[in-house]
């Protein structure tokens, strides 16, 4: 009888041990595939930071307006996977600086970086002679990150201004960037998508400067897709990912593309003023072809520009009289219409097959990476094409030029929108926490990640704008000739947007010393700013908020400015 029970006892214990290791065996497989990032295989799958914290990719586009964020599919899955802000916003609808913003976590009036060049007096006013001349380099999150231990990247376009130089004949090196141990900028060639100057980092850290070249025209599409610049920084992005892989350190990871921005000169004949891949383009034929992958190119209509062609004259600003009286101010758009419908349609479908390789872009980097890995998906400002009559360009202080995509993947966060406001200057404070560091003093923007796991977490109910007037210099990439538009017409502002509207107030003299204010008040009712009504309703409560407001944020330091947006 106990040789039966024992035998009986052994045959159990036999069977517990393999259903134990069965399902050790199946979890583990489970694991390896969970972890795996979405469309990569478990092989592939990043091991992960040891220390515990995350890896963190940004992929910041240039001039990539949220009327686009729709035809990118890798976009769209993030947005199905990840958080989309709805109300993301940028400090200033310029290229320069909107990036020294995003670098610093502080606004144009505190980095010093007022517009794209630097300007002919003793202080630099912007591009990357500013930002040096105010020590920003000292102030970003990348150098916090990298004393904390990250290993950090930047792959493509730096800040304007910063080029090579000339000695003796020969191209020499820029000034090295503090905080980057990958730094492969792209010099102003990209601009043209082919032919330009590019660093590369060696294994020593040092800097050296190669050229990418331009094919000849005639090449096999495969051969000039592969020199376009965005291809370019796709394949360095993941080459620095795929060598990192299974680093015991966290790392962090820029890629700032050229694209959609219009190219400053056409590197081929046929090139449109927006030129994508050639494998994206439309046939000569059809103007309505070309790839767009999450919808057809000739679907795209003028009518997905919110305010395209609305009449400008209930835009004219207001001037505010001292006895609380008001009057109109003299518009300050005057220049006449001349991005005819047809153009506009073209340049708004070429943007969209433009940003076709950043997308697939997106979905190479987030094959390469882990489930431990933050992606970051956004612009340093958005585009107009005819609204409120603009012609074409940006740096003005309405929704189509401010209103930037923002949609993050990563370890916990809960898939869905965000009504959050949220700003660029909010994007350094968010990395520093997500690695685990404090926020500096002088960053001016509050850190969005505690919405990344809880859709509802308390964010910023207001944004601000703080935009300088951009005489058109030499070496200005903004001009937007092409598109019928002048930066150079856009008065200098200060802007404050909040659930019910958006309050500006414009500079209309013109002299660096003086001032002339008028204002322009929009009520959200309609998805653009239709209509100025602030000689109706400035003295309404909502309004009167906004002013309040408004005023904390003028010339604030970074205490007072993330107090005005709370």
């Amino acid at each position: 009888m106990r040789r039966r029970v024992g035998a009986r006892f052994g045959v159990l214990l036999l069977g517990l041990v393999l259903v134990l290791a069965l399902a050790a065996c199946l979890g583990s497989s489970t694991s390896r595939h969970a972890g795996a990032a979405p469309g990569q295989s478990a092989s592939s799958a990043s091991t992960g930071p040891r220390d515990g914290r995350p890896n963190i990719v940004l992929v910041l586009m240039d001039d990539a307006s949220y009327d686009l964020l729709h035809t990118m599919a890798q976009a769209r899955r993030m947005q199905a996977e990840g958080a989309t802000y709805v109300n993301s916003h940028v400090v200033d609808s310029l290229c320069c600086p909107s990036r020294a913003a995003i670098l610093t976590g502080r606004p144009p009036h505190l980095t010093g970086v007022l517009t794209n060049t630097p300007g002919s007096g003793r202080t630099p006013l912007g591009g990357y002679e500013a930002f040096a001349a105010h020590h920003d380099e000292t102030s970003t999150f990348n150098l916090a990150l990298q004393r904390s231990g990250y290993t950090t990247a930047f792959i493509g376009k730096y800040l304007n201004g910063y080029e090579p130089g000339h000695a003796n004949g020969t191209r020499t090196l820029p000034p090295s960037i503090p905080g980057w141990n990958t730094f492969d900028a792209v010099f102003g060639g990209g601009y043209h998508e082919w032919g330009f100057l590019q660093t590369r980092t060696s294994s020593t850290g040092a800097l050296r400067l190669v050229r990418n070249p331009k094919p000849p025209r005639s090449s096999p599409v495969e051969v000039l897709d592969r020199h376009y610049a965005t291809n370019v920084m796709a394949g360095d992005a993941v080459s620095f990912l795929d060598a990192h892989r299974h680093d015991s350190r966290p790392y962090f990871l820029e890629v700032a593309t050229y694209a959609p921005h219009p190219q400053l000169q056409h590197a081929y004949p046929d090139n449109p003023e927006f030129p994508s891949a050639f494998a994206d383009r439309a046939p000569p034929n059809d103007p309505r072809g070309g790839f767009c992958a999450a919808v057809v190119c000739g679907a795209l209509r003028l009518s997905d520009l919110a305010g395209y062609a609305d009449p400008r004259a209930d835009n004219r600003p207001t001037y505010l009289l001292r006895n609380g009286a008001t009057r109109p101010a003299p518009p300050w758009n005057r220049l006449p219409v001349t991005l005819t419908a047809r153009n506009a349609l073209q340049q708004y479908r070429d943007r969209a097959r433009m940003v076709q390789s950043v997308d697939r872009m997106v979905g190479r980097i987030r094959a390469a990476v882990g489930p431990d890995t933050y992606v970051v998906l956004t612009s340093d400002n958005g585009y107009h094409l005819g609204q409120l009559q603009l012609n074409g360009g940006k740096g003005t202080p309405y929704d189509f030029d401010t209103k930037v995509p923002l949609v993050v993947v990563g370890p916990g966060v809960r898939p869905g929108v965000r009504r959050q406001f949220v700003s660029n200057i909010d994007l350094a404070p968010t990395f520093e926490q997500l690695a685990g560091l404090r926020r500096p003093a002088s960053v001016a923007g509050t850190s969005f990640a505690p919405s990344l796991r809880r859709r509802t977490a308390r964010g910023d109910h207001f944004v601000f704008y703080d935009h300088t007037q951009a005489p058109v210099r030499p070496g200005e990439v903004d001009q937007d000739i092409a598109s019928g538009g002048r930066i150079d017409v856009i008065p200098s502002y200060v802007g404050v947007r909040g659930p019910q509207g958006l309050l500006v107030r414009l500079d209309l003299d013109s002299s660096a010393a003086g001032h002339r204010y008028a204002w322009e008040l929009y009520r959200y009712q309609v998805p653009f700013e239709r209509t100025n009504v602030f000689a109706r309703d400035h003295s309404q409560p909502w309004a009167r908020e906004l002013m309040r407001r408004l005023r904390l944020w003028v010339g604030c330091q970074p205490v007072r400015c993330r107090a005005a947006a709370r």
